[in-house]
């Protein structure tokens, strides 16, 4: 154990963000996400959710300045009678972490998961939220 780290950071997950470059992406997936049939990399936290896991990761993470949208959410699929309340909390977190960077965009279904393909890695949560994915683009560590 080290001091100051969220104890929901695996030893794994740390090494996937240490690795991580520039422009790259990295998926904290839902629950219902097809996390093992899409990740190259796939990092289990089945129990936890989505806005632990999310805030954990922000800490450390840099959002891409080199792009208007370095978050993407998967936009609800028209027909579905639902408004994700979830993203509301996404938006606090990252505004908390970095209040300049909450641009987001919203990605259709498929599109996401392809998307999602290319990503550096997804994290599969436990989350039962639904559209509760979120995709992020690594920026520069400007310290």
């Amino acid at each position: 154990m080290l001091k100051g780290i969220p104890s929901v950071l695996s030893p794994e997950l740390l090494k996937i963000l240490m690795e991580m470059g520039h422009g790259d992406e990295i998926v904290i997936a839902d629950g219902n996400f097809p996390s093992a049939n899409i990740a190259k990399r796939l990092v289990r936290l089945d129990g936890h959710g989505v806005p632990e896991i999310l805030d954990a990761v922000m800490k450390f993470f840099p959002l891409d300045t080199y792009t208007d949208t370095p978050i993407a959410l998967m936009e609800v699929v028209p027909g579905d009678d639902i408004k994700p309340v979830i993203w509301d909390d996404y938006r606090n977190i990252i505004r908390k972490h970095e209040p300049d960077r909450c641009n987001i965009e919203f990605v259709d279904r498929f599109a996401f998961y392809e998307r999602a393909k290319d990503a550096y890695a997804v994290i599969a949560t436990g989350e039962s939220a639904v559209y509760a994915n979120i995709l992020l683009k690594k920026g520069v560590v400007k310290e």
